[in-house]
């Protein structure tokens, strides 16, 4: 049998490593809306269990704070994405269709995923999201689950990997099985 003191050392042990978690996720929220602006290149797999290799494309990702997200994808085929606010302009060759995104509310939680990390927002984050923190600002992991059971029957969970303000790898893992990944690198410089 466990003596109560021992039990109590233990629950003020785990206590304190739930509020230094805490911490550290706000000191990395902190230092992500710091950031005014990002560019980086890309590559995307979207691993389908219809396919035996997964589907690659690969182009830039630009941020601009607080809440416009542009990915611009060049290989197979070039196609622009830009989220500015709640509206999503697609451009596919000369074509541009435009969605308010409040029409849409499956597609909000691939969204802010990204565009609630990047801009470092916790209360986004934690009203779509359960968020779960860890590591430290040097490497960390950011796990997000819906809160809402109809999102939930489509994303199962959305992965964040990064290092202090750099985001490193996205992968959402939806609720068929199916997931993609996202792995973002720094522009080399001209």
């Amino acid at each position: 049998m466990m003596r109560p003191g021992l039990c109590m050392a233990l629950l003020a042990l785990l206590g304190t490593a739930a509020h230094a978690a805490s911490d550290d996720l706000d000191d990395l929220m902190h230092l992500l809306a710091g950031r005014q602006h990002g560019q980086v290149n890309f590559v995307e797999q979207h691993f389908l269990a219809v396919l035996s290799r997964p589907v690659e494309s690969s182009g830039e990702l630009i941020y601009d704070a607080p809440d416009r997200l542009e990915k611009r994808t060049l290989q197979p085929r070039p196609e622009s994405l830009v989220l500015a606010g709640d509206v999503l302009t697609v451009r596919r060759g000369r074509r541009d269709h435009v969605l308010d995104l409040k029409a849409y509310p499956q597609v909000l939680p691939f969204v802010e995923s990204i565009r609630a990390t990047l801009a470092g927002d916790r209360s986004a984050l934690e009203r779509i999201f359960r968020v779960d923190f860890a590591g430290s600002l040097a490497r960390w992991t950011l796990v997000l689950v819906p809160r809402e059971s109809q999102v939930a029957k489509t994303v199962s969970q959305v992965r964040i990997d990064g290092s202090r303000d750099n985001l490193l790898h996205v992968e959402i893992r939806e609720a068929d099985g199916d997931r993609s990944l996202m792995t973002l690198r720094d522009q080399p410089a001209p």
